[in-house]
């Protein structure tokens, strides 16, 4: 088997700074079934707006619920999206048939939060690798098959090979199993990764591990990363830029450092707030207060608003764009707007009741 031909290449593929891969007004919404739902949708993802670059990784945060997972699985178009289009090196990458996913996931791979449900547990290490070889690179054999797969998994740092290639994924550690995904992924040598909390599920003294092996696979081989995860502090480590999502929107953006360390956003800075700190045992309890919004009906306004401290009137009754608080950095919140009536957005800690304050 052949590799699939590639889509034709786009003018916006030779200029170094062009994205790879693209959302523009994104949108997925679920259909509810069952009785007295008929009608009803789940606004799982709308307007979504995002860029992937060569070389670089971009962080998408939220908490549990927001659409992070749902991003990621529309732009592996795993699901059809309700609106919006995906653009790949500036042209639509839609894949209607197979032969066009084909060819799409042979540049945009995706690695699964779950390494052990992401891997088939009755089959070897083999068998998963040269699958996967097989599928993107041509049905090779002996000593050319035996050579592709050492340098799979001398790639994601699994030495010597011979102790690996044949154990079952139960044979292998947590760490060891999403290498192996993460080796699988890189079999179609693909120009982005979405990676779906890739540590999540991990033992925290193998964490940095993934993260430090996926940096050097970003630099190495020059790759287009979106690393999705709910730990703003993990996003602060590995990512170049951060969005936060909130209840299926974007709220803020910009570089890694200036969200965590100067978040405009007050979802963003509740967030922030809320990462757990081993000099404050209290810390975790001082976050957001109340409960994401149900998405089958959405919050008119600023979805953030029956959480927000600062939110007026006009948060309850006008959706926010983003808006330029900085360079390079967006935040959808009426309180950078010129309006007269827009929130004053001052310190979190001042907005929280007293006896909630450090």
């Amino acid at each position: 088997m052949t590799r699939p031909e590639s889509p034709p290449e786009s003018p916006l593929e030779s200029r170094p700074d062009a994205p790879v891969l693209q959302a523009i007004d994104l949108q997925k919404h679920f259909k509810l079934r069952g009785s007295g739902r008929r009608g009803g949708v789940v606004h799982a993802v709308d307007d979504v707006n995002l860029e992937l670059h060569r070389g670089r990784v971009l962080a998408l945060v939220g908490e549990s619920g927001s659409g992070k997972s749902t991003i990621a699985r529309l732009l592996a178009q795993l699901m059809p999206t309700t609106g919006g289009r995906i653009l790949l090196h500036g042209t639509d990458a839609t894949a209607r048939r197979r032969p066009a996913f084909r060819a799409y996931v042979g540049r945009v791979q995706m690695i699964f939060q779950d390494p052990f449900g992401s891997l088939n547990p009755v089959h070897t290490v083999r068998y998963t690798l040269t699958r996967s070889i097989r599928i993107h690179r041509g049905r090779l054999r002996g000593a050319a098959l035996d050579d592709a797969l050492q340098e799979l998994l001398d790639r994601v740092q699994l030495t010597p090979s011979e102790r690996y290639i044949d154990k079952f994924p139960h044979e292998l550690s947590g760490g060891q199993r999403q290498r192996v995904a993460i080796a699988r992924a890189l079999a179609a040598d693909p120009e982005v990764l979405l990676a779906d909390e890739p540590i999540s599920m991990l033992d925290v003294s193998i964490r940095l591990g993934i993260l430090n092996l996926l940096q050097d696979l970003r630099d190495r081989l020059h790759l287009a990363i979106l690393y999705i995860t709910h730990d703003i502090a993990s996003a602060r480590y590995f990512a170049d830029r951060t969005m936060v999502m909130y209840a299926g929107r974007i709220v803020e953006s910009g570089d890694s450092e200036s969200v965590t360390q100067d978040p405009k956003h007050p979802y963003t800075r509740l967030l922030v707030r809320s990462a757990p700190d081993p000099d404050d045992l209290e810390a975790r309890a001082r976050g957001a207060r109340g409960e994401a919004p149900s998405l089958v009906n959405p919050p008119s306004g600023c979805r953030f608003n029956p959480r927000c401290p600062f939110a007026t009137d006009l948060c309850r009754t006008e959706v926010p764009p983003l808006m330029a608080v900085g360079e390079g950095r967006e935040a959808a919140c009426w309180g950078y707007s010129d309006r007269p009536d827009r929130p004053r957005v001052g310190s979190v800690v001042e907005a929280l009741p007293k006896e909630e304050r450090a």
